[in-house]
């Protein structure tokens, strides 16, 4: 029976290199792994004759990679948008791989000598799981490593649709395909410490090995239970992927087209219709959310993803902070001017793309809703934690790690290392070096020859660079060991913004080059370590991510110029009907974050120039919190819940919001108490064998059908039109309560006196 590790809430929290009762951590030998969980769920062979570079993994591969950066760019402009991962690829080419296989011809044909001769054959024997892994990390390529599409593609986005100025599709190619490329070469840099040694784990790998391993090894379900008695037939995880699978398929029909009222069951304000404090209080779309409820799998994992996988002690923080900060019934991602009005801000951007003072004196500071204000004080005492809490619970480790990586990679490998490299040549380093090379010589021609484009001077790059490699190793440890990443987008937008304030577009594009290659390289990092644990060839891995990237940077732009091309006031909610899904949540958070960190500058709106100065001190509130809770660990360490406090995921709970709302939370995190506590707690054998599995097929069903209601109904517009296709019902919601306002004649809101 292949089994999926059980990652418990201790496991996680005291990590790697701690021990864990009933086995755990242990010194081990070259023949297994030091990892537990590691040993559960990878197996300890290989079968180095097996073929992985065939016509079907190139093909398959290509293919899959292609729709996956087409359907991922084209969904992310959606309100609620659907990512395609790599799971449904992983789904989909399993039996589309045994068809070739069959169909194929097996005829051996020789190859050139210019191509080293030998020869080689369309089907050289049955699919097998190498090639399925090198076809799903083609895909994750296009499903930008589970983020949906190329992160700097945005930049394009806000240009076109929000700043509405021009930026050539040459230039903007170049943005993208260097920033992925320079994350490749970070990653090639810090392979030899976070990938071969086993203390280097990479729990959220383990999903996918359990994955593989369950849709190619066979289960032997069909044993007698023992006389007297016995566990009886239990169905086989294959079989019931494909079940799950089917049902999310089926049901995904309901609420994305014949229903869809029922993603933001808000029940609240069909109740009270007539009430602005109910429905600001009940919609979960634009209020707190108090009752509201999804049917709507897209809309429990659009933005914290899966709840399944999360570790429960994870979610009990983001409940706590969702409940501690959740407060305010009305948040929007928009700006304001002190009026109320919408903050115009093409009007303060001049001809050479910067800020124009005088027209930003005359509509005065920029005002943001109290929520939306909160979030950035949020994130800034998350930030603050992260260091906080990394430096005192698990400093000491990570440097302990860091120096044990170095002699580990060198003179004791576990079983995975050491058969990686006695089956296989390794990727040479000046691959990733020439690739690291390549990409800062050519991000720095952008960076003169096409200055005005992209604002960011050279000496920019060339510390978002630094950046970049200061904080890749730290965070790839972290991420290795604990399956959380750190995010320090703020930090970076926040840097660059008091450095070159009034250049919206240099800000952004210093926060690509600097933090989001840096996550790049722990993104392609995680993918050399499922290739390790699946004993893919490393040349063959570096070849597929290399071209995979490529490729999924470029059908990304080109998706993109042809929509902002093609559909009108795309990501202009004001401008666009009331249930047109093309309001691009995701972009407008990014277009206001250029705003407040590039445009108008930090000083204006967080220093003595702005309303939010107060926010600075998130800052300090932060930093103290972590080691708070490390002082109570250490005075009470009986009391194991102090330490199952992780102050960086509780405040930083509501991060995702906005663009994300309160239904997405209430959703969220009711699953992921009922499976990752109760179901774990009181029926283990079943959370063991199947929840992953559940999870897997929960997303690729909702994928399959979202992709298949689009092109067959909303592309030819046949659209069903009832009471349960207009929203939520909550109209009142989004009406403001301070006297006097009136939002005209045609407002559902009333004026209150």
């Amino acid at each position: 029976m292949v089994q999926i590790s059980e990652i418990t809430d201790d496991d996680v929290e005291r990590g790697p290199g701690a021990a864990i009762p009933g086995g755990g951590e242990d010194d081990g030998d070259d023949a297994s792994s030091p990892i537990e969980q590691v040993r559960m769920t990878v197996p300890a062979t290989d079968d180095p004759t097996l073929p992985v570079w065939t016509f079907r993994m190139w093909a398959l591969g290509l293919l899959s990679c292609g729709l996956l950066s087409f359907l991922n760019q084209f969904f992310s402009y959606r309100t609620e948008p659907i990512i395609v991962t790599q799971i449904t690829v992983q789904v989909a080419s399993l039996p589309l791989g045994h068809f070739l296989a069959r169909v194929l011809p097996t005829r051996k044909i020789r190859a050139p000598a210019v191509l080293g001769g030998g020869e080689w054959s369309l089907n050289p024997g049955p699919f097998n799981m190498k090639e399925h892994v090198l076809i799903s990390i083609f895909a994750n390529a296009g499903c930008a490593f589970g983020d949906g599409s190329a992160y700097a593609v945005m930049i394009v986005d806000i240009i076109r649709a929000f700043y509405r100025r021009s930026i050539p599709f040459f230039a903007a190619w170049l943005l993208i395909t260097t920033t992925q490329v320079l994350g490749y070469g970070w990653a090639g840099l810090m392979r030899r410490y976070v990938v071969e040694p086993a203390h280097m784990w990479w729990p959220g790998t383990l999903v996918q090995v359990s994955l593989f391993r369950a849709l190619h090894e066979k289960e032997d379900n069909n044993q007698q239970p023992a006389e007297g008695g016995g566990s009886p037939r239990k169905t086989s995880r294959a079989k019931f992927f494909l079940v799950a699978l089917a049902c999310s398929f089926l049901w995904y029909a309901v609420p994305g087209y014949l229903f869809p009222t029922l993603t933001s069951v808000s029940w609240v304000c069909w109740i009270f219709s007539k009430s602005v404090t109910a429905q600001q209080l009940g919609s979960g779309m634009r209020g707190l959310g108090l009752g509201a409820f999804t049917l709507d799998w897209t809309a429990v994992s659009s933005y914290l993803y899966s709840p399944l996988v999360s570790p429960f002690f994870v979610t009990a923080n983001i409940l706590a902070g969702f409940i501690l900060f959740m407060r305010f019934p009305i948040f929007s991602s928009h700006l304001f001017t002190s009026a109320g009005t919408g903050y115009d801000i093409n009007a303060i951007v001049d001809k050479s793309f910067e800020i124009d003072m005088d027209a930003y004196h005359r509509q005065g500071r920029i005002n943001m809703s109290t929520f939306f204000a909160l979030s950035y004080g949020l994130s800034f005492a998350a930030i603050a934690a992260t260091i906080t809490h990394v430096a005192l619970f698990h400093g000491r480790e990570i440097y302990r790690r860091f120096r044990a990586s170095r002699k580990e990679a060198g003179d004791k490998p576990d079983v995975h290392t050491r058969l990686m490299k006695e089956n296989y040549e390794d990727a040479p380093g000046w691959w990733f070096y020439s690739l690291l090379a390549l990409s800062a010589g050519v991000s720095l021609l952008l960076c003169t020859v096409l200055k005005k484009e992209v604002q960011l001077p050279w000496w920019g790059l060339l510390f978002a660079c630094a950046m970049a490699f200061v904080f890749t190793l730290p965070i790839s440890i972290i991420t290795a060991t604990t399956n959380q990443t750190p995010g320090l987008n703020v930090l970076s937008e926040y840097v660059i913004g008091l450095i070159l304030p009034g250049k919206p577009i240099a800000n952004v594009c210093f926060k690509v080059y600097g933090y989001m290659s840096m996550s790049q390289a722990v993104s392609f990092l995680s993918d050399f370590k499922l290739g390790h644990y699946m004993k893919i060839p490393p040349k063959s891995m570096f070849l597929v991510q290399l071209v995979g990237t490529m490729v999924a940077g470029t059908v990304n732009l080109g998706v993109a110029y042809w929509l902002l091309g093609s559909v009108p006031n795309i990501c202009q909610d004001a401008l666009l009907p009331p249930d047109s899904p093309w309001t691009c949540p995701g972009d407008r958070v990014f277009f206001d974050a250029s705003v407040i960190w590039g445009l108008v500058g930090p000083r204006r709106i967080f220093g003595a120039l702005g309303n939010y100065g107060a926010l600075n001190w998130f800052f300090l509130a932060g930093a103290v919190g972590p080691a708070i809770v490390y002082a109570l660990h250490k005075a009470f360490p009986k009391q194991r819940w102090i330490r199952k406090i992780n102050l960086p995921v509780l405040i930083g709970a509501t991060a995702s919001m906005p663009p994300a709302t309160a239904v997405n939370y209430n959703s969220w995190l009711l699953i992921g108490i009922a499976f990752n506590f109760f179901v774990f707690r009181y029926r283990k054998k079943w959370w063991q064998r199947y929840n992953y599995i559940l999870s897997a097929a929960l997303d690729a069903g909702v994928a399959f059908m979202g992709v298949l209601l689009y092109f067959t109904l909303s592309m030819e517009n046949r659209n069903v039109s009832w009471w349960g296709t207009a929203g939520e019902h909550c109209p009142l919601a989004s009406c403001p309560t301070a006297k006097g306002v009136d939002l005209g004649s045609d407002s559902v809101c009333p004026l209150v006196l």
